[in-house]
C-alpha cells in the first residue's frame, strides 16, 4: 500500500501525454498514480524506472504525485505560511499544488494572514493533508545539545507566568523564562538562541540574550550613547526601576546596575539621586 504525505518508491508503469503513472501496489492498474509532467522536478524518467515520489491526495481526494519535495510530511512539525481564511478554516502554504486545511477546531490561537507559524502535519478522516498548531504533544526532549550551543527556534505560545514556549529545529521542546527577555514576543516570532540550562526531562532553556560579557560591553555603549545624545545626562540611575529600564534600555535591572559601576570604575560616568551624568 502506498503511504499518503510521505515518499514512496514506485515503478512508472506507463506514460501518456500529460505525464506519467505509478504502480500503486494494489494489483488493479486503475488504482495507479498520476504524476504530471509538470511536477516532475526537471526529473528524466522513463517506463520502468523507480521514482521516490511524495503522495497526496488532489482537490478531488485521488491520490496523486510529485517528484518537488513538499516543505513537510505527515507526522513533521514545520514552520509555514498562511495563505487564505476561509469559512472552514485558514490554508497553508505546504509547498504542493494544493495548499492544506487548518480547520477551525485545529487552531490553538488567530492566525495572520501572510504569516508564518508552525504546524503539525496528519492526515484527516478523508486521507487529506491537514494541519493543527497544537504541536506541544509532538515535540521530543531526546537531543544532543550542550549549554552555550546556539540554535534557532520558533515560538508556538506561553506560559501563564509569560515564558515562552520554543521549538527548536522543528522538533524539540525548549523554554525562554519571562525574566530572559525584555522586548515583546509573538507566537510565530523566529529567534536566534542560546542554550542555557538543561533540564531534567530533557527540555532546553534557552535565551535570546547574549554572553554575560558581550551583552555588558553591548549595554555600555548603549548607555553612553543615551547620555551623549541627552546633553550627558539622564534621570535614569541604580534606582529606576526594572520596568523602564527594561522598556529603555532592553536589559534587567541587574545588568543595568552592573554596567554602571563598570563605567564608574572606568571614570566615565558619576550617579546621584536625580540620575547619571557624564564625567
Amino acid at each position: 500500500m502506498i503511504k499518503i504525505g510521505d515518499f514512496n518508491k514506485l515503478e512508472v508503469k506507463r506514460k501518456t501525454d500529460f505525464g506519467y503513472f505509478l504502480d500503486a501496489k494494489t494489483g488493479n492498474t486503475k488504482d495507479d498514480v498520476l504524476l504530471h509532467n509538470r511536477l516532475l522536478n526537471k526529473n528524466k524518467i522513463e517506463v520502468g524506472d523507480t521514482v521516490d515520489a511524495f503522495i497526496y491526495k488532489d482537490s478531488e481526494g485521488r491520490p496523486s504525485a510529485t517528484l518537488i519535495p513538499p516543505k513537510a510530511k505527515v507526522n513533521e512539525v514545520a514552520y509555514l505560511k498562511v495563505v487564505a481564511h476561509t469559512k472552514i478554516g485558514s490554508f497553508i502554504d505546504i509547498g504542493l499544488q494544493k495548499d492544506i486545511l487548518v480547520p477551525f477546531k485545529s487552531k490553538t490561537y488567530e492566525l495572520e494572514k501572510g504569516s508564518r507559524y508552525l504546524f503539525y502535519i496528519y492526515l484527516d478522516k478523508t486521507g487529506r493533508l491537514a494541519a493543527t498548531t497544537d504541536i506541544d504533544g509532538y515535540l521530543t526532549t531526546d537531543h544532543s545539545y550542550n549549554i552555550g550551543d546556539n540554535v534557532t527556534g520558533i515560538v508556538y505560545g506561553f506560559q501563564t507566568n509569560n515564558s515562552a514556549m520554543v521549538c527548536v529545529d522543528n522538533k524539540y521542546a525548549g523554554v525562554i523564562l519571562h525574566n530572559e527577555y525584555f522586548t515583546e514576543l509573538k507566537i510565530g516570532d523566529e529567534l536566534s538562541l542560546n542554550v542555557i540550562k538543561i533540564y531534567e526531562d530533557g527540555k532546553l532553556g534557552l535565551s535570546p540574550r547574549q554572553n554575560r560579557k558581550d551583552e555588558l560591553d553591548s549595554l555600555e555603549n548603549k548607555i553612553m550613547s543615551y547620555l551623549e545624545g541627552a546633553d550627558g545626562n539622564m534621570r535614569f540611575n541604580d534606582k529606576t526601576s526594572p520596568e523602564e529600564i527594561s522598556t529603555v534600555f532592553n536589559t534587567s535591572k541587574k545588568n543595568f546596575k552592573r554596567a554602571l559601576g563598570v563605567l564608574m570604575k572606568k571614570g566615565l560616568i558619576t550617579q546621584n539621586e536625580n540620575g547619571t551624568s557624564l564625567k
